[in-house]
């Protein structure tokens, strides 16, 4: 008669990593699926980030491509226009997409003694998506703008 597990009937070290082997042996994996954020996600992230205040068009300038052939490297850039002095200037833009795993994808911060508002960087997209951008400037306001990145597989549309 075959006994496993310890004289207490708790399993052993070796039975667990026999069972362990015998799931990867057999395909399973145990990981996480990944979150997707969602159009409420961002929402949320927003209101916690302004403070429930009204986030007003304008301001922002977000330049990203309508059609992104590879979700891999899609390029982004973001510019807001503010007189860039002591009492008027950008704290900080952030960038959110609904599509991702999580809404934050970047934050830029920014002081009086920067000479203007200008960021680029690449995301990475594995569908098509809306992109927004809020500008918190130094007085509490909040701008936007949003665009829409269509992710198509090899250029074909989808």
């Amino acid at each position: 008669m075959a006994v496993h597990g310890d004289q207490d009937g708790s399993p052993n070290r070796r039975d667990v990593i026999a069972g362990v082997g015998g799931l990867f042996a057999a395909g399973i994996v145990l990981t996480p699926l990944a979150a997707e954020a969602t159009p409420e996600a961002v929402a949320d992230v927003v209101k916690k980030l302004t403070g429930g205040k009204e986030v007003k068009a304008g301001k922002v300038i977000l330049s990203v491509p309508q059609i992104a052939e590879n979700g891999n490297t899609v390029p982004l850039k973001v510019n807001v226009d503010s007189l860039m002095s002591g009492s008027d200037f950008v704290r900080a833009v952030h960038i959110y997409a609904d599509g991702n795993p999580a809404p934050d994808v970047a934050t830029f911060n920014f002081s009086p003694m920067s000479a203007k508002v200008e960021v680029q960087t690449r995301m990475r997209m594995a569908k098509t998506q809306n992109v927004i951008a809020i500008a918190q400037m130094s007085d509490g306001t909040f701008f936007s703008s949003q665009a829409e990145v269509k992710v198509t597989i090899g250029g074909c549309g989808g």
